[in-house]
């Protein structure tokens, strides 16, 4: 069972939010269509000034900016940036007032709304493999819920406000889910993505769950750390 989610649940540290919106659902109605997913892996990521360690594999590690600017708002808005030009990627803002932080979604299965899932992926990216790949990494999930950069940045996912023909809710799950995984983030330059970030969460066996991929010298630094310790 789900039910729909309060600003204050995620007024919290992103990394103390993100594995609790394991298995909730994201809804979106796009241009009249409707599409529902079940959240199966997520990453956090905090902004300057956020928490006690600062992230540098953050958008917003150095402050306010135009493109980071929903992530600096109140918690429960979407925060949908453009990845290589090309994939829309959708975020769930959190974090206490005055400071900025989100959950990256990075994975889901879709539960509602198939088909229309598979148009979208047809329409922008080609075949689809399975069922399982609808919404399996950011890329792909954005397509599949139909959330776009820029008209659909800021949407409001607790109050379900319409903007730019799209509405979005997110429904928690009444009680966490179990087999919760943790470990570095995915493609992630440097040590923001080694195991000094541990803020990718997953639910272990899910086959929506992406594959792990080292960024850009992470897996030396990661190397660098094991060998001071």
């Amino acid at each position: 069972m789900t039910r729909p989610v309060t600003r204050d649940e995620l007024s919290g540290l992103p990394a103390e939010v993100a594995p609790r919106l394991l298995g909730a659902l994201l809804e979106t109605v796009v241009a009249g269509e409707r599409v529902v997913i079940r959240l199966t892996e997520v990453e956090a990521y905090h902004g300057r000034g956020t928490g006690e360690v600062p992230d540098p594999g953050s958008h917003a590690r150095m402050g306010p900016t135009a493109r980071n600017a929903t992530m600096w708002g109140e918690p429960g808005h979407l925060y949908v940036y453009l990845s290589h030009g090309i994939h829309s990627c959708v975020n769930v803002v959190c974090g206490p007032d005055g400071v900025a932080g989100g959950v990256l979604l990075r994975g889901a299965e879709v539960v509602d709304g198939v088909e229309i899932a598979e148009r979208r992926r047809l329409e922008r990216r080609g075949a689809v493999r399975s069922a399982r790949d609808l919404a399996r990494g950011p890329g792909r999930l954005g397509d599949a819920v139909g959330l776009r950069h820029p008209v659909h940045d800021g949407l409001d996912a607790v109050t379900g406000a319409e903007k730019a023909g799209a509405r979005a809710r997110l429904l928690l799950a009444d009680e966490p889910v179990v087999g919760v995984a943790t470990g570095p983030r995915v493609g992630v330059a440097g040590v923001a993505g080694t195991a000094v970030f541990p803020w990718r969460f997953w639910i272990e066996g899910d086959a929506t769950v992406s594959a792990f991929r080292w960024g850009r010298g992470a897996a030396e630094a990661a190397a660098g750390e094991a060998t001071v310790g």
